[in-house]
């Protein structure tokens, strides 16, 4: 299990095949909510710039992966419907992330299909939100597909433009990797601590 959050194991071992399954998974299958999907398209990208894979293949794997895993979550949704609102938290489902992927939802709109690609903690779910709300296929599938080609071109080449431009990057991929982690998730806690002082101010004006 630890090998397979490891991008550049994932990567090396499995190829293309490894990066489309992971990235369908994360997408929009509960199961998958823990794996690498910034992390791992990164260190995809920083080691096409080394010639371990071929950059538009890459983007291309990413986009279908993406836009067909978010898809799945979406009919997920529909099926399970409001059972998903009541069913317990266990190690491979996490009731809260649920409930934020919804507050999520309800705030952005369809546009959060698009906003919550870029954020690990609610991109798993809020296709599936969108399919227990019953939203509209073609809106979903719209904001959908402008989500999975916006985030499955950008950080590939966002890692692969470093790997061309700063030497031996190939070094500092572990800590780069972390990096990036710590800043996909910096939105939901700058979202919890506002949502935490905007209930303690509700409490004092009691």
């Amino acid at each position: 299990m630890h090998n397979l959050l490891d991008p550049t194991y994932l990567i090396k071992h499995f190829g293309y095949l490894g990066i489309f399954i992971t990235i369908f998974l994360e997408s929009g299958i509960i199961v998958g909510f823990f794996l690498p999907g910034d992390s791992l398209l990164f260190a995809a990208g920083l080691l096409a710039s080394q010639h371990y894979l071929n950059l538009a293949g890459l983007i291309v794997v990413a986009v279908i992966a993406a836009i067909l895993g978010n898809t799945a979550g979406y009919f997920t949704g529909k099926k399970l419907g409001p059972t998903l609102f009541t069913r317990k938290s266990s190690l491979l489902f996490s009731q809260k992330r649920v409930n934020e992927a919804h507050v999520f939802f309800e705030k952005q709109g369809p546009q959060s299909l698009v906003l919550a690609r870029f954020i690990p903690a609610v991109r798993c779910f809020v296709p599936i939100i969108a399919g227990v709300g019953n939203m509209e296929y073609r809106s979903f599938l719209t904001f959908n597909s402008l989500g999975g080609v916006l985030w499955g071109i950008s950080v590939p080449i966002l890692g692969y433009t470093l790997g061309k431009t700063v030497p031996s990057i190939d070094k500092y991929l572990l800590p780069i990797i972390v990096l990036i982690a710590a800043i996909s998730v910096l939105p939901v806690l700058l979202q919890y601590r506002k949502s935490k002082q905007t209930g303690k101010m509700s409490d004092d004006n009691k």
